[in-house]
């Protein structure tokens, strides 16, 4: 007779049944070929595709930041001109602006000079007007004073008169 223990012993999992074992072996490759053709093509498939649209992303990634790279390169080297053309511009607005002064002050200087010289020109002309016209006024006054020194007697006291009222007439002419 059996006990109950027995069975339990007869049935528990850590006695191996064979039959048990071959069909649960067999069970398992069936599902591996099943899940194999099944599930395992598309989730292999949809792996690589997801590894190959990765793998782009990154190649994308890559490529971009090499034109980043070059663009950068290049806007700095745009700059870099730019900079080097700004100097080169306000050198030579320096450069133009000290010539244009340069100019200006030698013309305002030769200006100054001819407006000198012309205005010493004219100071001579004047002096040598004036010194004619009072070398005409002597001649004149010494023409008078010798005919009214003819025309009266050869008195030396009429001749001092004269003279003295000559003098007298010439400085109220002048004044």
């Amino acid at each position: 007779m059996l006990t109950s223990g027995t069975i339990l012993l007869a049935g528990s999992l850590l006695s191996p049944n064979p039959g048990l074992i071959f069909w649960t072996a067999v069970t398992f490759v069936i599902v591996l070929i099943i899940l194999k053709k099944i599930a395992w093509g598309p989730i292999i498939s949809a792996l690589d595709e997801r590894e190959k649209g990765i793998q782009s992303s990154i190649d994308r990634a890559h490529q971009a930041k090499d034109e980043a790279e070059a663009i950068l390169k290049k806007n700095r080297e745009t700059l870099a001109k730019a900079d080097a053309e700004a100097d080169r511009i306000i050198r030579e607005g320096k450069d133009y602006a000290d010539r244009l002064r340069a100019d200006i002050s030698d013309k305002a200087q030769a200006e100054a000079k001819k407006m000198i010289s012309n205005a010493k020109d004219e100071i001579e002309q004047e002096k040598r007007r004036a010194l004619d016209v009072l070398r005409n006024e002597v001649a004149d006054l010494a023409v008078r004073g010798a005919e009214k020194i003819i025309k009266s007697t050869l008195d030396a006291d009429l001749q001092k008169k004269i003279v003295d009222s000559m003098i007298q007439d010439l400085s109220t002419k002048r004044n």
